[in-house]
């Protein structure tokens, strides 16, 4: 997307900012990085500064790089986990050469080093996830070669232990996604990946899943002492119908419910690849809560400890698996849970069907955000990143529609962070070569109402004061002058003329539900568009500019039959062609016409498309052609349905149809009457034409001819 406004935060002695923890306010943005933890001030909508010029440097010592240069690994200390502990301290976790070490740090930035193990990886490419509800819930790999993952709490107080998974659990090369707290549960979903033991196949088969625990979990009194309780998993399935699935969950947000709706509508969105990754191929899924919690409520798999396979057998169901409170269960209750923590069902979709496929990039990264449009309608968006792109979609009933494709970087780069500011509308990227603020929106890019409301932006809005497309927040109105309306008599030669937006660009005519024939139209090569008027060519029409693949619509008409009481407004022979601009303030105006507002619905976009409604608004123009009036909302048109499915509007002028009714009817009456009585008169004269014949006596019937 050009014109593009984007802040980067670059240091030559600072790398890996992939790590990113807004403030409340989102005044203040804390960068994990690789030896450093940095506090930017991004109060400020175009900059991103040290806040008080202040840096702490967080470096392994020469006896740790010393170490860790025998293991042959990559001995800086790359911060992995950040959060806020409370209203005054930080706590961060670094692979510290490869010996981990976590730190309480308080917002004046001082530290204290302390044991980092099971807390933060070893390696510092390896994924993890860590979230604070009061104490420290990560998971992550608790060993240096990476073959014990984990789910622990940390930084219990009082009578709460730490707990951690069962050792014997078996899991394998689990990549962990995100953890996520979900408040009225009092649950901590993890999502991640790992080896499908439940399969049998020969090849590793990589599926998604989704686990939980609970908060107030204190372990078992002799069963599953320090352990959880209520750890359950369940599979994530992102596919559609009968086809082939996407496997490998890459990146997950969270989407709470609209306002008013129940918390079980709470909405997980999540980026998955096929397997292998490289396949080229992904997409977006969302799975509702209240699904998650349906599976989590059912059946359970059994595992066998001696062959690590599991398997559906039907079982007496002694507990509840991941159910809250089983700290006082039975021990039998509780090994019942030990053994059964893999739901039999799998999570599906929503509407059992994929929210979003691309066969051309591989995403890796997400946010999801409600959007209230200038019709108050709501609508979802999505910002999904690429090695170099970031993609805004908006879903609407027939799909998703990308909006924009905003180069981030020149040189693909390892993507590892997204942060999605809502209250500033800034999304942060996160790399290892530098740090990236991009605006969600840009409104002002759209140089007409045509543009800001075909691009389907739910964040952009046209104001008809400032004549511009604006954030949602500045328009003071959804409605806005959308094109020019041509009034025509039948039979007359129409030419439609479209500005060019570059002298590379090529102009094409669109109609909405209807296709531009070659023996009723022509295109000149000045790009304008000549016909005959017909009922079947009146209607509304599209100019699109095209160029290097992006498409944008320089203008709009709607071409309508004369009213045999509107007289010629003006009558300029050759009409005036305008590059289509932003009108000056300084454009003087002769009188105050009124433009005609166009509902998207009528230019065959879809029904959640934000729509426009009919106000009256100043316009300003310093050319006029001839046939081009105007459409107030006082002209009271009606909508005349034509056999090509457009609208053709019409006007009420002086209405006849009750005199021409009764005129007609006197007239049947009449020759009904006149066709009676001519009738009556033939069959009289045929009746008189007609003679009898004599018929023969009795006498002469009794002779004989001899």
């Amino acid at each position: 997307s050009p014109g593009r406004r984007l802040t980067s935060f670059i240091n030559d002695d600072i790398k890996n900012t992939t790590l990113l923890l807004l403030t409340p306010d989102e005044e203040t943005l804390y960068v994990g990085a690789r030896d450093a933890l940095l506090e930017l001030d991004v109060s400020q909508k175009d900059a991103m500064t040290l806040k008080n010029k202040f840096q702490l440097d967080w470096s392994p010592s020469d006896k740790d790089l010393e170490q860790c240069s025998m293991k042959g690994a990559d001995c800086s200390n790359f911060i992995r986990v950040l959060e806020f502990l409370n209203s005054s301290h930080l706590y961060a976790c670094g692979t510290f050469a490869f010996s981990p070490r976590c730190t309480y740090i308080p917002l004046t930035m001082h530290q204290n080093l302390d044991e980092g193990r099971g807390r933060c990886p070893y390696d510092p490419y390896q994924r993890n996830t860590a979230v604070i509800v009061g104490e420290l819930y990560t998971g992550t790999v608790a060993d240096y070669r990476g073959n014990r993952p984990i789910i622990a709490r940390h930084l219990s107080e009082g009578k709460r232990l730490d707990l951690k998974l069962d050792d014997t659990l078996g899991w394998l090369e689990p990549t962990f996604i995100r953890s996520i707290y979900i408040p009225h549960e009092e649950k901590i979903y993890f999502f991640f990946s790992e080896a499908g033991r439940e399969y049998d196949f020969i090849n590793k088969f990589i599926v998604s899943r989704v686990s939980q625990i609970c908060v107030s979990d204190v372990g078992g009194q002799r069963t599953l002492q320090r352990r959880w309780t209520t750890f359950a998993k369940a599979q994530l399935l992102c596919q559609a119908g009968s086809e082939l699935p996407y496997n490998v969950l890459q990146d997950i947000s969270i989407l709470p419910p609209a306002e008013g709706a129940p918390a079980d509508d709470t909405l997980f969105y999540g980026i998955f690849t096929s397997q292998p990754v490289n396949s080229g191929r992904s997409a977006v899924c969302s799975f509702r809560l209240a699904d998650i919690k349906a599976v989590f409520s059912g059946n359970y798999k059994v595992l066998n400890r001696d062959t690590l396979q599991w398997s559906a057998r039907v079982q007496e169901k002694v507990a509840n698996p991941g159910e809250c409170g089983l700290h006082n269960a039975s021990d039998n209750a509780l090994r019942f849970v030990k053994e059964n923590f893999l739901t039999e069902d799998s999570v599906r979709p929503v509407a059992r069907s994929l929210t979003m496929v691309s066969a051309e990039h591989i995403y890796c990264r997400l946010s999801v955000q409600r959007v209230q449009a200038v019709n108050r309608k709501h609508y979802t968006m999505l910002f999904l990143l690429t090695a170099g792109q970031l993609h805004k979609a908006v879903l609407l009933r027939g799909g998703a529609h990308i909006i924009e494709e905003i180069q981030v970087f020149q040189n693909p780069q390892a993507v590892k962070s997204l942060k999605l500011s809502i209250p500033k509308g800034v999304i942060y990227v996160g790399t290892s070569e530098r740090l990236v603020k991009i605006p969600v929106s840009n409104c002002s890019f759209y140089w007409n109402c045509a543009q800001c409301v075909l691009s389907r932006d739910p964040f952009c809005a046209w104001d008809p004061v400032g004549r511009a497309c604006v954030e949602i927040f500045e328009a003071q109105t959804p409605t806005c002058p959308a094109g020019e309306l041509v009034s025509v008599s039948l039979n007359e030669v129409v030419r439609l003329h479209c500005p060019a937006a570059s002298q590379l660009s090529q102009q094409q005519w669109e109609r909405p539900n209807s296709r531009l024939s070659s023996s009723l139209y022509l295109q000149l090569k000045d790009g304008s568009l000549s016909f005959v008027a017909t009922p079947t060519t009146l209607g509304h029409y599209l100019c699109l500019s095209t160029e290097n693949g992006y498409r944008q619509t320089m203008a709009i008409y709607h071409v309508k039959q004369k009213s045999s009481q509107a007289p010629t407004s003006y009558t300029h022979q050759t009409p005036v062609t305008q590059p289509a601009r932003r009108p000056s303030p300084n454009t003087s105006t002769g009188s105050l016409d009124r433009d005609f507002v166009l509902n998207p619905t009528d230019l065959g976009q879809k029904d959640n498309t934000p729509s426009l409604s009919v106000q009256s608004i100043p316009a300003s123009s310093t050319h006029r052609a001839r046939n081009k009036t105007v459409w107030t909302e006082e002209s009271q048109w009606r909508g005349v349905k034509l056999h090509d499915g457009e609208l053709l509007v019409s006007s009420r002028g002086p209405c006849y149809l009750k005199e021409l009714v009764a005129v007609s009817i006197l007239l049947v009456l009449c020759l009904s009457l006149l066709i009676t009585i001519s009738l009556y008169f033939i069959r009289q004269r045929c009746h008189c034409k007609t003679i009898p014949q004599p018929q023969p006596s009795s006498r002469d019937a009794g002779k004989v001819t001899p």
